[in-house]
């Protein structure tokens, strides 16, 4: 049976062309960038070729680029380095209830050695209010992280209004765009960004292998102590197969984005529109507009998520629940909580994410099935047998 993917917020296929761009320094092109001999010269000078895709990718310039271990090595060094730096300026970060774990449990780490965090609500579709940001501000305040686009709802946060609080007040401003690279057109020079976040295998190149854009002239503690690899900024041998990868998708996204989006943007649609028709008592989460083309999050109403998952996976469909049940726990998604969804609609919550490889095929037959799965899952569900009544 065919796998049917619609979980590419989660990761995404290797573009076969970034596989190609990858063999050669897996085979013959293996050799260690900081030795002096000719062959690690070309090494070199494939990574700082991709450097330069990925500063494009974000209007950034090369040497603004630190490569990393992928999106949650990014945001880890973003936040914590910015919090050793500054630490003697103030111990105080702000940031948002509804972001990726890797920011919010760096969050919590420093919480735990003497760090103070104010993590800011969202509205309904899970937007950060900008002048919530400015009334947070403090005279400590030394860092602000929020967000680019969400993970799971898919809502994109009003950049530029908070990165131009932060620079009224001085304050550094990172957010996290690892959904966003990609699907979506940056500029970091327009947005005023200080630091931003991004991972390759989110726009169809390899996993561990990340980067992190850091404003020219701006200092930030290191967390990977050794060599002088990245200008000193991130020890170790480079990956570098996985940073020629990230360097050809970047150069893919960057030409083909808008096509990408033209194709996907409809089918994405379409299948809102179709659940919505079929199935009742449903709630689309996130906003209607300022949201990911490509991203669509339901709430189904008295089932629970985890079984529609696992008929739908019968059915060959994969796609991702609004429980954080990979992780070992049956919570619902913080997320879904924060924008004020119940606790047992958010456990029947789906996201789908489509990619440039799904069709209208697989739209179709997700459409087919999963009206089906929801009645059958209904009929046996206590609460929705005592909601008709």
């Amino acid at each position: 049976m065919k796998e049917i993917y619609l979980d590419y917020n989660a990761t995404t296929p290797l573009d076969p062309r970034v596989f190609d761009a990858m063999i050669p320094f897996l085979k013959e092109m293996y050799h260690n960038p900081s030795s002096l001999y000719k062959n690690s010269k070309f090494t070199k000078s494939a990574i700082e070729e991709s450097r330069e895709k990925i500063a494009s990718l974000i209007g950034a310039s090369p040497k603004e680029i630190v490569f990393t271990g992928g999106g949650s090595e990014s945001d880890n060094h973003a936040i914590k380095g910015t919090a050793f730096s500054l630490m003697e300026k103030g111990k105080h970060i702000i940031t948002s209830s509804i972001e990726h774990h890797a920011v919010l449990n760096t969050c919590k780490f420093l919480e735990k050695i003497g760090f103070e965090v104010t993590y800011l609500p969202v509205n309904k579709h899970g937007i950060v209010d900008p002048e919530s940001v400015r009334d947070a501000i403090r005279d400590d305040t030394i860092l602000i992280s929020i967000m680019y686009a969400n993970n799971e709802i898919g809502t994109i946060e009003p950049i530029n209004k908070i990165a131009e609080i932060a620079q009224e007040n001085g304050i550094l401003f990172h957010t996290d765009a690892v959904q966003a690279a990609g699907k979506i057109p940056i500029d970091v020079k327009d947005i005023g960004v200080d630091m931003l976040s991004l991972s390759a295998h989110k726009f169809y190149g390899p996993k561990g292998v990340g980067a992190l854009y850091i404003r020219k002239k701006l200092r930030i503690d290191s967390l990977i102590h050794g060599g002088m690899q990245e200008r000193g900024k991130r020890a170790g041998t480079e990956n570098i197969s996985g940073i020629v990868g990230a360097g050809k998708a970047a150069e893919i996204a960057i030409n083909e984005h808008a096509v990408e989006k033209e194709k996907i943007k409809p089918l994405r649609d379409r299948l809102e529109r179709e659940l919505k028709k079929r199935i009742p008592d449903i709630l689309i989460n996130g906003h209607p507009e300022k949201r990911l083309y490509n991203t669509l999050n339901i709430a189904v109403k008295y089932v629970e998520g985890e079984g529609i998952l696992t008929f739908l996976d019968f059915e060959g469909i994969s796609v991702s629940s609004g429980s954080a049940c990979a992780s070992g726990s049956l919570d619902p998604s913080h997320v879904l909580l924060a924008i004020g969804v119940p606790v047992e609609h958010a456990h029947g919550s789906l996201r789908f994410s489509l990619g440039k490889y799904n069709t209208e095929d697989d739209v179709n037959k997700l459409i087919e099935v999963l009206p089906g799965i929801v009645e059958k899952l209904r009929f046996m569900s206590p609460l929705w047998k005592s909601n008709a009544v």
